[in-house]
């Protein structure tokens, strides 16, 4: 987990340049049912036009996860213990 944390601090200051982080960010908040929500802005990444293939993770009532790309946002919706492994998705295709 530290790992998944400390990548994503990276990630978010190497987009930091003066300009970015004053229109765009990360966002990430619950759900009701229990669980988590992410949003991530692409636009003004080296990322934005990096195809992305659909995440759908769906092992029981708690334990799902579901990422996709869409208006030039990275998206993900998941289960209640399911939020890092959720960022680890995010962070593996970046760094492709």
């Amino acid at each position: 987990m530290p790992d998944t944390l400390i990548g994503l601090q990276d990630w978010y200051s190497s987009q930091c340049d003066g300009a970015w982080e004053h229109s765009y960010g990360i966002q990430i908040g619950t759900l009701d049912n229990p669980g988590w929500r992410v949003r991530i802005d692409l636009e003004r990444t080296s990322v934005v036009d990096l195809p992305f293939e659909r995440v759908e993770v769906h092992n029981s009532e708690r334990d799902w996860l579901v990422c996709w790309v869409e208006d030039r946002q990275f998206h993900a919706a998941c289960g209640s213990h399911n939020l890092i492994q959720s960022l680890d998705v995010f962070l593996r295709w970046s760094e492709t």
